[in-house]
């Protein structure tokens, strides 16, 4: 069962501001999560029912996983001092 990945208009900035050689990563990190939407080092983010984290090196990938459809949103893309405010 393979999910369907969409990014948000931020995250898609995110993603720009990103130097190349981690960018590449980065991307082939999120098409990793269409096959596991939760690998392995994933957690879920407190305060909300289907937000998640994964790293990505210094990197952090935020998105929500929705089942019933089979989408995964993500929704930030950030160094891990950043992402979270």
């Amino acid at each position: 069962m393979t999910y369907r990945v969409e990014l948000r208009p931020a995250a898609l900035r995110d993603l720009a501001r990103v130097e190349n050689p981690w960018r590449l990563k980065i991307a082939r990190k999120i098409d990793a999560l269409a096959a596991n939407p939760r690998p392995p080092g994933v957690e879920k983010l407190a305060g909300s029912d289907n937000r998640y984290r994964v790293r990505s090196g210094d990197y952090r990938i935020v998105y929500e996983i929705h089942d019933r459809v089979l989408l995964i949103l993500v929704v930030r893309i950030g160094h891990r001092r950043e992402v979270y405010r």
